[in-house]
C-alpha cells in the first residue's frame, strides 16, 4: 500500500500576514498564479500545480542546470512536464525564471518568453500560454505533451539522446555532454500503457541520467484512484529495475533537495521520486477532492485560500517584491556560470575535434550532413523485382553510412522491417551488461510500439535523425506519437511494412485496410507508398530532405515489380507525389491510377487496353500530401479535368480516392477487411486482377 499523506491541507502560515520566508513567497506565488490564471480564464488545472509548486520551486530554483538566457544550450538539464494539464505550473516557472524568448531559427531573443500579461492571457487564442504546453510555442518549453504518458516516453528518448551524444562526441578533458532529464508525472501518466513501456525500457537500459518525479496525490477525474488504481507503483518500477524514492510531504524542499541529489548520484539505474501530494493544496473546501483538479476554484475559494497561505485576497497576479529576483539567483546565476564554461569548453574543443564539432553544429541546427545521399542506389529493371521493405532497407544502409547521427530501430521486427544498420561500427545501442555500448545506433524498443513512437520523438527533440519501424497494421498503436511528431514538426520517420493484403497467410488481424486513410487524414504527416525499388530510392531521398516533418513509409511484404525507367518515366517524379509513368499518343481514353504494389498492375492492364486500341494514361500516385502541395498547373497536368475517366487502384480503403477519380470514376478498392490465404488468391477474391482493371477501364472509356 501506498503511505498516507502527511501533508495538512492548510499552508502552515494560513491566516496571518504576508509571509517573511522568501521560499514560502516564492512558491506562494507560483500557487497563485496558477489558481488566479486558471479563474480568469475560467478554464484549467489548478489543484496540480497548487500542491506542486513546491517540487517545482525547488527543482528549478536549486538543482536544474539550465540557463534562462541561453535556452537552447546544448547541455541543459530537460525539464518535461508530462502532466501537461498542469501547464500553468511550467508557466509560472518559465516567467519566474526570467527565461528568454527564442523565434523561429532558434535565435534567442532578449525579451522574456512570458510575460504576467502572458499568464493572464492563460488558454485565450494566440496567446503564448496554450491549455497545454506547446513545443517550439512558448520557450522553455521542451516537448509537446497532453496525452497523458507520452511526455514520459519523450524523456526517455531524451536521456537515450544524451547518452548517445556523451558516447559519441565527449572526449577525454571534454565532457560535453552530462546533463540530467526530469520528468513531472503523475497517477494519470502511471496509469498510461506508453509510460509503462517506456519505464520498462529505461530500466533495461539503466538510464542513470533520468529521474521521473511522480505526483502520488490519489485523485483522478472521476474521483479517489481507489476506484481503478491500487496497485504498487513503487514495487512495480523496482521491477523494471529503477531506483526509487519516497517524499513524504510534497511541501518538504529540503528532504526534496536531498532525493534529487540521490537520484542524480545513481548513475546505473533511472530514478523514480515518489512524491505525495494533497491535490489544490490549502484550499479550504477543495484539497484533496477530484474538483481542484479540472476545473476553477471560484472566486470565494480563491478568497479563502489566498487568506490561508497569507496572500493579499483582492489581489491577483500579484508577485511580491523579491520574488523573482530570489528566484533568479538561484538558476539563472548557477545556469549563466554552466553554459558559459561550456561554450568556452566547445570553442577548446572545435579547435581540437574539428569534424566531430561541424557534425555537432548540424545536430543542434538540424541540418544534413554533406554527401549523405552520394550513394543512394539505382536498381536495374526486374521483372521479378524486390520487396519495397527490402530495397527500403538497403537505401537506408547506404544514406545512414553517411548520415552519422540517424539511428533508429523497430518493435522487435527488424528481420521483417529490414531497418537493422548492417555496416561496421554500426552497433546496438545497450548498456555493457547486455553486450552493447551507448554509441550504438540500431536500437531496440522490444514489442513495445506505443513507446517506440514517443522514443523517437524524444530523440528528435535533440537534433537526433531518428527512424522507427513496425507492421502498418501497428500504426494503430502510435497514433498519439505520430500526431504529435507533426505537431511538433519533428522529422521522425515511420518506417511500415506489411502494407497490405499482400501480407497473405497471417489474415486480416495483419492485413491493414484503414491505416493508410487514418495517415492521410493526419495533418503535417507526409505519407510515401512507393511502387518499386527506384521510387523507394526517391522516398528516402524526398522525406531525408524534410527536417520540419515526419514521415510515413508503407512498404510491402511480396516482392514488386522493378519498372524499366527507359520505357517508363523516372521515379524522380515521386517528389512531387504524383507523376504520369507513361502516356497515350493524344487524349487519354482513361487515366488509370495507383499507390505502391498496384502500380505493377496497372501497368499490365494498360499494356492489355492498349493492345484492344484504349490509350491510356498510367499515373503512380506514392503521395498525396506532396500532390496537394503542387501548384494547381502541375496537378492538372497530371489529372487534366476534363478527361472524368478515371479508376484508382489500391489495396486499402476507398476513403479519399473520391477526390482524384471524381463521382464519375472507380475505384478498386477494399471495403472490408482482408483474409487468411496466399496473396495470389486474396489478390483474385478481392478483385484486385488485370481483367477487373480491364473491365473498368473499359466502361469508364465507354468501350
Amino acid at each position: 500500500m501506498r503511505s498516507l499523506y502527511t501533508s495538512p491541507l492548510m499552508a502552515p502560515e494560513g491566516g496571518g500576514g504576508m509571509p517573511t520566508n522568501i521560499d514560502t513567497l516564492c512558491i506562494n506565488t507560483i500557487r497563485t498564479l496558477s489558481m488566479d490564471a486558471v479563474q480568469k480564464a475560467n478554464s484549467g488545472h489548478p489543484g496540480t500545480p497548487m500542491a506542486l509548486a513546491p517540487v517545482g520551486y525547488a527543482l528549478w530554483r536549486d538543482v536544474l542546470n539550465y540557463d534562462p538566457a541561453e535556452p537552447l544550450w546544448p547541455n541543459r538539464d530537460r525539464f518535461v512536464l508530462s502532466v501537461g494539464h498542469a501547464s500553468m505550473l511550467l508557466y509560472s516557472l518559465i516567467y519566474l525564471a526570467g527565461i528568454r524568448d527564442v523565434r523561429p531559427g532558434g535565435v534567442t531573443h532578449d525579451r522574456p518568453a512570458l510575460t504576467l500579461e502572458d499568464l493572464e492571457q492563460f488558454r485565450q487564442l494566440d496567446s503564448l500560454t496554450p491549455g497545454h504546453p506547446e513545443y517550439h510555442h512558448t520557450a522553455g518549453v521542451e516537448t509537446t505533451t497532453g496525452p497523458l504518458g507520452q511526455g514520459c516516453g519523450n524523456s526517455v528518448g531524451m536521456a537515450m539522446a544524451e547518452k548517445w551524444l556523451a558516447e559519441h562526441y565527449n572526449r577525454p578533458g571534454f565532457k560535453l555532454f552530462d546533463h540530467h532529464v526530469y520528468t513531472l508525472c503523475g497517477d494519470g501518466d502511471n496509469m498510461e500503457g506508453v509510460a509503462s513501456e517506456a519505464a520498462s525500457i529505461a530500466g533495461h537500459l539503466r538510464l542513470g541520467n533520468l529521474t521521473w518525479i511522480y505526483d502520488s496525490n490519489h485523485i483522478s477525474i472521476e474521483g479517489s484512484t481507489n476506484i481503478a488504481f491500487t496497485e504498487s507503483v513503487h514495487k512495480r518500477f523496482e521491477a523494471y529495475g529503477w531506483h526509487v524514492l519516497e517524499l513524504k510531504d510534497a511541501n518538504d524542499t529540503g528532504d526534496l533537495r536531498r532525493l534529487l541529489a540521490e537520484a542524480k548520484a545513481e548513475t546505473s539505474r533511472p530514478t523514480l521520486i515518489i512524491v505525495h501530494s494533497i491535490i489544490g493544496w490549502g484550499a479550504p473546501h477543495l484539497a484533496g477532492t477530484a474538483e481542484a483538479h479540472g476545473s476553477p476554484l471560484g472566486v470565494e475559494e480563491i478568497r479563502e485560500t489566498k487568506k490561508f497561505y497569507g496572500w493579499p485576497e483582492d489581489k491577483s497576479f500579484y508577485v511580491p517584491d523579491g520574488v523573482t529576483e530570489h528566484f533568479r539567483a538561484g538558476i539563472a546565476t548557477r545556469g549563466a556560470a554552466a553554459s558559459k564554461a561550456w561554450n568556452e569548453l566547445f570553442a577548446a574543443y572545435r579547435a581540437k575535434y574539428p569534424d566531430e564539432a561541424k557534425q555537432l553544429d548540424h545536430i543542434f541546427a538540424g541540418t544534413l550532413p554533406e554527401g549523405w545521399d552520394k550513394d543512394i542506389p539505382v536498381f536495374d529493371a526486374d521483372a521479378k523485382g524486390v520487396a519495397s521493405r527490402a530495397s527500403s532497407g538497403k537505401v537506408l544502409n547506404t544514406i545512414a553510412k553517411n548520415y552519422p547521427w540517424m539511428i533508429g530501430g523497430s518493435a522487435d521486427l527488424s528481420p521483417s522491417t529490414k531497418t537493422h544498420l548492417t555496416f561496421e561500427g554500426a552497433g546496438d545501442f545497450q548498456p555493457p551488461q547486455w553486450g552493447g555500448t551507448y554509441s550504438g545506433r540500431n536500437l531496440h524498443f522490444g514489442v513495445r510500439e506505443h513507446a517506440m513512437g514517443s522514443i523517437s520523438n524524444g530523440l528528435a527533440l535533440y537534433g537526433i535523425r531518428a527512424y522507427c519501424s513496425g507492421f502498418l497494421l501497428f500504426s494503430d498503436y502510435m497514433k498519439p506519437p505520430i500526431r504529435l511528431s507533426s505537431l511538433m514538426k519533428l522529422p521522425v520517420t515511420y518506417i511500415f511494412t506489411h502494407d497490405s493484403i499482400g501480407v497473405g497467410e497471417d489474415g486480416p488481424t495483419h492485413q491493414p485496410i484503414e491505416q493508410l486513410a487514418q495517415l492521410r487524414a493526419t495533418p503535417g504527416v507526409t505519407v510515401l507508398r512507393p511502387a518499386d525499388a527506384n521510387e523507394v530510392a526517391e522516398a528516402w531521398r524526398t522525406l531525408v530532405q524534410m527536417t520540419d516533418r515526419p514521415s510515413v513509409l508503407a512498404l510491402s511484404r511480396q516482392n514488386l515489380p522493378t519498372i524499366c525507367r527507359k520505357t517508363y518515366a523516372p521515379a524522380s517524379g515521386l517528389a512531387k507525389g504524383a507523376y504520369v509513368l507513361a502516356d497515350a499518343q493524344g487524349r487519354p481514353d482513361v487515366i488509370l491510377m495507383a499507390t505502391g504494389s498496384e502500380v505493377g498492375l496497372i501497368i499490365k492492364a494498360a499494356e492489355k487496353l492498349k493492345a484492344e486500341g484504349i490509350k491510356v494514361r498510367l499515373v503512380s500516385m506514392p503521395s498525396w500530401d506532396l500532390f496537394e502541395a503542387q501548384p494547381r498547373t502541375y496537378r492538372d497536368s497530371v489529372l487534366p479535368p476534363d478527361i472524368t475517366a478515371r479508376v484508382a487502384v489500391e489495396q486499402a480503403a476507398q476513403l479519399g480516392w473520391d477526390r482524384y477519380t471524381g463521382l464519375a470514376g472507380e475505384t478498386i478498392v477494399m471495403h472490408g477487411f482482408g483474409a487468411s490465404a496466399p496473396a495470389g488468391e486474396l489478390e483474385v477474391k478481392f478483385g484486385f486482377t488485370v481483367d477487373a482493371v480491364v473491365a473498368a477501364a473499359r466502361r469508364q472509356a465507354g468501350k
